[in-house]
């Protein structure tokens, strides 16, 4: 595993957890919660969505360049 795979994944087995133990220590109703936990996953998965796709251009842009340089 590359450094940056072994981040994000321990980014999101730490989002996993916390949303675990929020959801045990908290103190909503059970379709109150499941909204706002609901609502801000979508969140997260929309701005790790946007942080890759960012991640794969400046990728894509960096092998062209060593590929027009070699």
């Amino acid at each position: 595993m590359t450094r940056q795979t072994k981040i994000i994944t321990g980014v999101l087995a730490g989002v996993a957890l916390g949303t675990a133990i929020a959801l045990v220590l908290s103190s909503d109703k059970g379709d109150e919660l499941k909204g706002k936990v609901g609502d801000w996953f979508c969140d997260l998965l929309d701005s790790s969505k946007d942080k890759i796709g960012s991640l794969t251009s400046t990728l894509k842009d960096t092998l062209s360049t060593a590929k027009s340089q070699a």
